[in-house]
């Protein structure tokens, strides 16, 4: 396999965002542009997610693998949403010496089984599109609270024609199936030396208490906040969310 595909935005001290399921890197950019001046902002597509190769396997293990192959020697601070929010607790576990502050954006972690399944389930078929317009539409009411500007980001960074003239986006189904399956691992915490800021969406119902309970007793420099948003909080309250983020990296 070849490495990540890599998505640059701004200039200054490195972070590393890392997207949720059937997402990809450039969903970042608005936030990164226009938010977090300061900042060196690498966005990777996930593997079997956007420009990045699709191959199995997509399990979490070889996601952090896959990362720490893309990413610089520097130290870098660390921000994960959903799915993403999993992989950079276990990144930070496995080169905590590279993760200078964590912040994780209502992260997929411990899912409850039986939701993962059902969650699952729905990337089991096939969900494509007569044209571009269908496809905008479908994005639009799942995200309700976004401005319409990051609507039109989506369809034009993520949305491709197969060969049989449907539209569909940019990701591997079986990675996203995947993704559900290890969201429903046993929750793993941040390492105790990595300072940890944990955003709970409310209006998701995505994050358990116990989970923010967990962190709190296993890092030493640990805090947690609460949006009032979706489990897209970066999309629907983007100027709250990099306030959040901004504050927790420079303290």
């Amino acid at each position: 396999m070849t490495g990540l595909h890599v998505n640059f935005h701004g200039a200054g001290r490195p972070l590393v965002a890392l997207h949720g399921i059937g997402g990809h890197g450039a969903r970042w950019r608005r936030l990164a542009e226009r938010h977090l001046d300061g900042f060196r902002v690498l966005a990777p597509d996930l593997r079997g997610h956007g420009r990045s190769p699709h191959d199995a396997p997509w399990d979490v293990d070889t996601h952090v693998a896959d990362l720490l192959a893309a990413l610089p020697e520097e130290r870098f601070d660390l921000v994960g949403h959903s799915y993403g929010g999993m992989i950079a607790v276990h990144l930070a576990r496995a080169a905590p010496e590279r993760v200078r502050r964590l912040v994780l954006l209502d992260p997929g972690i411990g899912l409850d089984p039986a939701h993962a399944r059902r969650s699952a389930g729905r990337y089991l078929r096939d969900l494509s599109f007569a044209d571009p317009a269908e496809a905008r539409a479908e994005r639009a009411r799942g995200w309700a609270e976004a401005a319409p500007e990051a609507v039109d980001a989506e369809v034009a960074d993520h949305l491709e024609q197969g060969a049989d003239g449907r539209w569909r986006w940019r990701y591997e189904r079986a990675a996203v199936v995947t993704a559900f399956s290890e969201m429903a691992r046993p929750a793993a915490t941040p390492p105790r030396e990595v300072p940890t800021l944990l955003v709970v969406a409310t209006r998701a119902g995505v994050v358990r208490p116990a989970y923010v309970t967990a962190c709190r007793a296993a890092v030493a420099d640990f805090a947690a906040a609460e949006l009032d948003a979706g489990h897209m909080l970066y999309l629907d309250r983007p100027e709250e969310t990099a306030t959040l983020i901004r504050d927790w990296l420079t303290p």
